[in-house]
């Protein structure tokens, strides 16, 4: 595991299997998946701790990310097991944390369980 961005959260998880382009397919106003084609369609990763493979598309979709934050729309945290400039960036700016986990670890993660998020503990995801 490795901390892009530190913070502490705790909330319900929202998980896919898909990557998140979160110019194309988030609504900065709501916080839902606007897209048809996306897995997590039509749901809500507000006050959540989203956990996704990665982020995909254009390096705006960073603004998005800061722009779901100042709405009050953001994830609380999030889990992705590839880093990449979009998620990075975004999260920075917005102060989300940010942790990566192995493929092994994400595998582990179900959609709906309860989830602490802590970058000063040695334990930095723990499951409820």
């Amino acid at each position: 595991m490795k901390v892009l961005v530190a913070g502490q959260a705790k909330g319900p998880v929202i998980k896919t299997n898909h990557p998140i382009n979160f110019l194309g397919t988030v609504d900065k106003k709501s916080g839902i998946i606007s897209d048809k084609n996306h897995e997590l369609y039509n749901k809500s990763i507000k006050d959540s701790i989203l956990v996704f493979p990665s982020g995909i598309g254009s390096s705006v979709g960073a603004y998005t990310i800061y722009s779901l934050k100042s709405n009050l729309t953001a994830p609380l945290a999030m889990i992705c097991t590839k880093a990449d400039l979009t998620v990075a960036t975004g999260c920075a700016l917005a102060n989300i944390p940010v942790i990566i986990i192995s493929n092994e670890e994400f595998q582990k993660i179900n959609d709906g369980m309860n989830c602490s998020v802590d970058t000063n503990s040695q334990n930095l995801i723990h499951y409820e």
